[in-house]
């Protein structure tokens, strides 16, 4: 949320700078994320001054360039060429002299003194678009004869200096949600420290408040009837019309305090709206008086399958829960969310009548959802506005109105509020204040803070205290809530640390998870690899086709905050191809990147279980997702692409971190979203599953490039870390030995049963096995293949004499040959 500094100096009298202000906001709670110095024109037309242009020629060098020298209060008049074809001697304008930076729109230049056709350029005379002032670029700015010349532009056009700050505002704090909310907070603290420093307050820091005692009815020419039929949602309704006015422009006061919060503005009664919102925190509504058929106005819900189209031009088709504003005949406005398109204001509207209302929090947050419709007034009444406010947010509208657009307040006040929301009772313990807090505050500061923030003490009884909190405050509900209200204008950098130190025991569970995470994060980094972190929701849409997942198996969010976030994901590939297509559309190729996260899906048949736990499955998994090239394009050697045997090799380094090798484990084949890969089993399960993602799920994505991806089960990873142990042992003295074969196989036959054989046989003097070579076609007969395999051999006692090897060697063609029927080529 944006707050701006002048607009609060408008509720305070006091002088705090920006500075001092945005540490006092973060330590009361509002988080101040960053503040900026804005102008209400880019740049604050710093380095532009008045001129006068004294000649103007013809350019010696340049048909469509005039030669100028200009006036700007300087010793010597400059010198400026000029492209603009209505340029002339006498005139005043609008100067950029040099280092002065021009802003037109996203783009930016800085002016130079330079040569243009041979002439020199000592500045720029502007347009209005180079200024900011406008988008024309017809010609030059000409300003009126009597502008003063030398005069800075900035005072020249009134640029209005503000400091604005982006407060991350949490949602609880729904009273912080305007300028004089967080006024209050911020008056709060500056009278407890003047307390805490000893000082007596004789002066104390208000909140000053905009007066609308001036608010009267000038005659009652228009009313308008107001009935409540759904009193449970809406709990508050007041109103009030006014005729005459005249929608225009509004002042430069008003459009620059909009602008500082990053608001566009529009016209005065659609910015004394916001204005009056973002001031009080209470959202209005305008509606065009002549559209409310029957001078009447009915809350109520409407049929389900109703159509009703908006102020953006879109039919939407309510699902009858929604609270509606209707009038004798239709319905205009989507309470407290959006406002309808036949009754709003517009250029020709005369006659307004003003809605100020409070709704149930809970109906704005499921209407809102459901439509998709976040706006500034659903914002805030989702959280819980103040149902005490809307008089005086009414009034103080009409009263701008009155000054801005003119016209005629032509009705009494109507306000509808049969059961007037209260206080709320808290019960406060001041020895829990001291237990929670750390130390013992004086109790008469406490109540001093109490009072700073309207909560009322309505009986006290030694150490106990009945409190009454008022309804703004949604979020002050139990006394932890009312002791985090003092702490937080107590300061909590003001609780000292205490001599005593507490401490516990920690036990580590083996093995330790994080340690074996944070060791493989480590290993994936080290090889090049980027760590993700994506949402743990994710859109049913993925899993719609049911072609590679189970739409049947989605945890589905019972209130979800859009279509794209209305399920738990059941599996980490969907969020990573999302990064991969995020980098992609930024030119970024070249991808390896992996994600520690948990999936979460339904375990079929277990639908109506009353146990949570047999319903529902989370488990946790490890994503690595790797795609285009390897290494870089270079004069010395061509890129390398990324394939399924680098990613075989990253899996099995992954492994062998905890012990395990690849030929330990059971191989299986893949399929579905995997077009070609392999698992790995171990006696748990399903370990890990790798290879080339199905262009079926590249295409939804919109991905031209491969893309190779594993998905480790961590749960079975972590019960392998815990059942192996990793000896080390010193390294051999003698040398090793490698012979080759070459064997004639069968296709189907897999190096991982050549693998298996050769340890089975060649323990322990075999070290390891290889692949170096596969040949098929010419000379070899239909059905066949050749490997060329080498053999590591090692004996840790002694060095390999020739006999022993060849004695291996035979044993090793021998069993090659009985099991999987080998020839030796």
């Amino acid at each position: 949320m944006k707050i701006s500094y002048n607009w609060l100096k408008q509720y305070l009298d006091t002088k705090i700078l920006p500075e001092d202000l945005s540490i006092l906001l973060t330590s009361c709670g509002l988080e101040v994320e960053g503040y900026e110095t804005i102008h209400s024109i880019k740049g604050g037309l710093d380095g532009m001054v008045i001129g006068k242009v004294l000649t103007c020629i013809k350019h010696p060098n340049a048909d469509k360039l005039s030669l100028t020298t200009v006036n700007t209060g300087g010793e010597f008049p400059l010198q400026i060429v000029c492209g603009a074809p209505n340029v002339a001697a006498g005139q005043k304008v609008l100067v950029a002299t040099i280092d002065t930076t021009i802003y037109k729109g996203e783009e930016s230049f800085r002016i130079q003194k330079t040569k243009i056709r041979g002439e020199v350029s000592e500045g720029m005379i502007c347009a209005e678009d180079e200024a900011g002032l406008g988008t024309s670029h017809d010609g030059i700015l000409v300003l009126d004869a009597n502008a003063p010349v030398g005069m800075p532009a900035k005072e020249y056009f009134h640029v209005s200096e503000d400091v604005v700050f982006e407060i991350g505002l949490t949602a609880n704090r729904s009273d912080a949600t305007s300028h004089l909310g967080v006024a209050r907070d911020v008056v709060a603290v500056l009278n407890t420290r003047i307390s805490m420093e000893g000082k007596r307050i004789t002066n104390p820091f208000s909140v000053v408040r905009p007066s609308v005692d001036s608010f009267k009815t000038e005659n009652t020419h228009f009313p308008i009837q107001i009935e409540i039929e759904d009193t449970e949602n809406c709990l508050r309704y007041a109103g009030v019309t006014l005729t005459g006015v005249t929608v225009g422009e509004s002042p430069i006061w008003l459009k620059n305090f909009l602008k500082a919060i990053g608001l566009r503005p529009i016209n005065n009664l659609v910015d004394i709206s916001n204005y009056v919102l973002f001031e009080t925190g209470q959202p209005l509504h305008f509606f065009d008086a002549d559209a409310i058929k029957g001078r009447k106005i009915i809350v109520k819900k409407l049929q389900a399958q109703t159509h009703f189209t908006t102020l953006d031009g879109v039919e939407r088709i309510l699902s009858g829960d929604e609270l509606m504003i209707c009038n004798a005949e239709k319905a205009m406005c989507i309470a407290g969310v959006y406002g309808g398109i036949s009754s709003g204001i517009s250029t020709q509207t005369k006659n307004i009548f003003i809605e100020s209302a409070y709704f149930n929090p809970v109906s704005i947050r499921k209407t809102a959802k459901y439509h998709g419709l976040k706006t500034d007034a659903s914002f805030r009444y989702e959280r819980g506005a103040d149902p005490n406010i809307n008089e005086y947010a009414l009034k103080r509208a009409a009263l701008l109105i009155k000054e801005l657009a003119g016209g005629t307040i032509s009705s009494e006040i109507v306000d509808i509020y049969p059961s007037p929301v209260g206080y709320f009772p808290v019960e406060f313990n001041l020895d829990n204040l001291d237990r929670l807090a750390g130390k013992k505050i004086e109790r008469n500061l406490v109540k001093n803070i109490l009072q700073l923030l309207d909560i009322k003490i309505e009986k006290e009884s030694g150490h106990l205290l009945s409190l009454s909190v008022p309804p703004y405050r949604v979020d002050v509900q139990r006394e932890t809530d009312v002791v985090e209200e003092i702490l937080r204008i107590y300061g909590y950098n003001n609780i000292e640390f205490g001599d005593e130190l507490v401490t516990s025991i920690s036990y580590s569970e083996r093995p330790d998870r994080e340690k074996i995470r944070n060791t493989i994060a480590n290993q994936l980094t080290s090889t090049g690899f980027s760590e993700i972190m994506c949402n743990s929701l994710s859109k049913s849409e993925y899993t719609s086709d049911n072609r590679f997942f189970e739409s049947g198996k989605n945890v589905a969010v019972a209130n979800p905050l859009s279509k794209d976030l209305d399920v738990m994901r059941q599996t980490l590939l969907f969020g990573g191809l999302e990064t991969l297509v995020h980098n992609l559309n930024r030119k970024i190729s070249d991808i390896k990147v992996y994600e520690f996260g948990k999936i979460y899906y339904q375990n079929p048949g277990k639908e109506n279980e009353k146990d949570i736990l047999k319903r529902y499955t989370e488990n946790e998994r490890l994503a690595i997702f790797i795609t285009g090239n390897l290494t870089p394009e270079s004069w010395y050697a061509p890129a390398k692409e990324a394939g399924f045997f680098y990613l075989k090799a990253m899996i099995n380094a992954v492994l062998q971190r905890i012990g395990i090798t690849a030929s330990s484990l059971k191989q299986g084949e893949v399929g579905g979203y995997i077009a070609e890969g392999l698992a790995y089993h171990s006696k748990y399960g399903k370990l890990v599953e790798f290879g080339k993602l199905h262009p079926v799920i590249l295409k939804r994505f919109d991905i031209k490039q491969p893309v190779f991806y594993a998905d480790f089960d961590w749960q079975i990873y972590l019960q392998l870390a815990g059942k192996n142990e990793i000896f080390y042992k010193e390294l051999p003295r003698f040398p090793e030995v490698r012979r080759d074969l070459a064997l004639l196989i069968d296709e189907k036959t897999l190096f991982s049963e050549i693998e298996k054989i050769a340890f089975k046989v060649g323990k322990p003097l075999l070290k390891s096995v290889n692949l170096f070579d596969i040949y098929e076609g010419e000379n070899i007969e239909t059905g066949k293949k050749s490997y060329a395999v080498s053999f590591i051999l090692q004996n840790s006692e002694k060095t390999l004499s020739e006999k022993e090897i060849d004695t291996f060697m035979e044993k090793l063609m021998k069993a090659f040959s009985a099991e999987i029927n080998a020839k030796i080529r």
